[in-house]
């Protein structure tokens, strides 16, 4: 795995940089948001992972995640950080967060989260007319409107593929799809999707709800429904009368 970890703590960098040696990891380390976007830039698409402090130097960390994710929306992000209000959470996850660790960490557990997100973020090594061929035959997920494929990471709404879905959406996508027009609570889309307790920060679910809702809107009508004062749920069962 390559990995761009943007840190502007060396003493931190250092530590974990054994972590990753450890692990066999491909690190690559910047120490400020200028730095950690031009690194970004020299290959885009080579990065597996990236871990980003927000509290950075010469820029900070919401424009660099904003800057990596108008280049890549499907790079997992991980953010680090000594912040730990709600407001900033939720930001760091309407930038394009896929996950969020609050310092101090432990690095073992990092490491885990890192592992945990890459698993979710991997696909395998197929060209486009294999995922496509792919794509058309097998899936996981099918309604009269919507397709779900777990292998290739794809989705598709009336045959229109949901583009750049990031590891976090795609998740959530087929919770609520998986199991049409149930009700999910926001605390049990956290424990489904997240696999931990995320403090009781509800409006993480809904900061990943809005983008993913923005993605459905390019390709079709919304199919993720909110119930108010309880949660969200899939139906695409209205499909036709909303065309």
């Amino acid at each position: 795995m390559k990995l761009l970890m943007i840190e502007d703590n060396k003493s931190v960098s250092e530590m974990m940089q054994m972590f990753f040696q450890k692990e066999g990891w491909d690190v690559t380390f910047a120490y400020d948001g200028i730095e950690a976007v031009d690194k970004f830039n020299e290959d885009p698409d080579s990065w597996d992972m990236i871990t980003l402090d927000l509290n950075l130097p010469k820029k900070d960390g919401m424009e660099v995640a904003k800057e990596i994710r108008a280049k890549s929306q499907t790079v997992p992000i991980i953010m680090l950080t000594a912040r730990d209000s709600d407001s900033d959470q939720v930001l760091g996850f309407e930038m394009g967060a896929d996950d969020y660790v609050t310092k101090p960490f432990s690095p073992i557990t990092l490491v885990a989260r890192i592992k945990a997100l890459q698993r979710r973020a991997h696909t395998e090594s197929e060209s486009d007319e294999e995922v496509e061929e792919k794509a058309k035959n097998t899936f996981d997920i099918e309604t009269d409107h919507f397709r779900l494929n777990t292998n290739t990471r794809e989705a598709y709404l009336d045959d229109k593929r949901i583009s750049d879905l990031t590891p976090k959406e795609f998740d959530l996508l087929k919770t609520l799809a998986q199991k049409p027009r149930q009700v999910f609570s926001r605390e049990q889309l956290l424990e489904m999707v997240w696999n931990y307790e995320y403090y009781g920060d509800e409006r993480t679910v809904d900061a990943h709800v809005k983008k993913l809702r923005q993605k459905i809107e390019k390709v079709g009508p919304q199919v993720i429904q909110t119930v108010w004062g309880v949660g969200y749920k899939f139906d695409d069962s209205e499909v036709d009368n909303k065309k």
